[in-house]
């Protein structure tokens, strides 16, 4: 077996990094202003790690995620956390079945590639800790059977700071699943502008189409995981 070198593996990254350019490209046609947000999630996808994001509403925090998620070929959810949500709405439950005197299986939303758990700070801990085996172990327990999780399962979930009524704050075990919190700010000006330029008519909402598979996704994570890092780093 030939030594892998250096050289190599950086001409395996530039060949199958080359998505990112199109797939930046794209994104920023329909978000404006917050770059440093896109770049993060990327990267977060790219590490195959959990995202956090923290901002106002109005600051485009949902409809990235959904961009990102539309511009990539795999199963998408979106689920809005409520104060009444129970873990059976995440996760799935246990259906009695009378023609089989048996019991069916009915996965819920979480068995998905991305997942978009909006507002997730409205949910209390009943249902964030149903979130907790699935982000750490990939895998979700449905009454005494686990079933794994399809790769690219990536959780990326946002939340607002300032309102504090029918909220509950994450738990610690909740918060150390995520690779990233990102905190999304206000963008500039002449950003705004922009943005009110796009959205002034009714039909300024741009079609998405997928550029790339989960099969490439899932390759990239594997490339990363595969760079060395010095004991020194």
């Amino acid at each position: 077996m030939g030594q892998f070198t250096l050289g190599d593996l950086n001409k395996e990254i530039s060949e199958k990094s080359f998505f990112l350019d199109d797939l930046k490209k794209n994104i920023c046609q329909i978000i404006v202003g917050q770059d440093e947000l896109i770049n993060k999630i990327l990267i977060g996808i790219l590490a195959d790690g959990h995202i956090l994001i923290e901002g106002v509403p109005g600051l485009a925090k949902t409809l990235t995620v959904n961009t990102i998620a539309k511009l990539v070929d795999t199963s998408f959810k979106r689920i809005q956390f409520t104060p009444d949500m129970l873990p059976a709405d995440l996760i799935g439950t246990l259906i009695y079945n009378q023609k089989t005197g048996e019991f069916d299986t009915r996965k819920g939303p979480i068995f998905s590639n991305i997942i978009l758990a909006d507002e997730i700070n409205r949910t209390p801990a009943k249902v964030q800790s149903a979130l907790l085996e699935a982000m750490q172990e990939h895998q979700v327990t449905i009454g005494e059977t686990s079933y794994p999780l399809k790769r690219p399962f990536l959780v990326l979930a946002t939340q607002n700071p300032i309102e504090q009524e029918g909220t509950y704050p994450l738990p610690e075990a909740q918060v150390d699943r995520f690779m990233f919190k990102l905190l999304v700010d206000y963008p500039e000006q002449n950003s705004e502008r922009m943005v009110l330029r796009m959205n002034s008519s009714p039909k300024s909402t741009k079609d998405v189409t997928p550029l790339i598979s989960s099969d490439k996704i899932v390759e990239s994570q594997n490339l990363i995981n595969g760079i060395y890092v010095d004991e020194k780093v």
